[in-house]
């Protein structure tokens, strides 16, 4: 069984070491374009490491399943890793797969949000 709340906080530890990196390795580097990437991915990387932690948590308490974690887990690694990608120098169409991570958080979200519905109908 996964450690969601490991994880997060490894999301989180990377997001800060990317944050730093960019904010003073890159900048020099790279266009203005590639470091506004370089930010946009570490702010969701950041945000969603938060939200796995959360999201954890309650799946230590059991109330919700593994499928969130998942869904923002995944979809953080396409979005993020597809915006540093094309920041270090992939081909600029490699962006066409940022979408799929956002939609993927988007998912988890959303999945969250149905399984705290079904939660609260459940105590009813």
């Amino acid at each position: 069984m996964i450690n969601w709340i490991g994880v997060a906080a490894i999301n989180m530890a990377i997001a800060v070491a990317l944050g730093a990196f960019g904010a003073h390795g890159l900048k020099s580097l790279v266009s203005a374009q590639q470091l506004e990437w370089w930010h946009t991915a570490t702010l969701y990387l950041f945000v969603h490491a938060l939200g796995l932690l959360l999201v954890g948590l309650l799946i230590q308490l059991k109330y919700i399943s593994h499928t969130t974690a998942w869904l923002l887990q995944i979809g953080v690694i396409i979005f993020a890793g597809s915006l540093y990608a094309m920041t270090l120098g992939a081909p600029r169409w490699f962006g066409a797969i940022t979408p799929i991570g956002g939609i993927l958080m988007i998912a988890g979200w959303l999945w969250l949000a149905v399984s705290a519905f079904r939660l609260g109908h459940a105590s009813s």
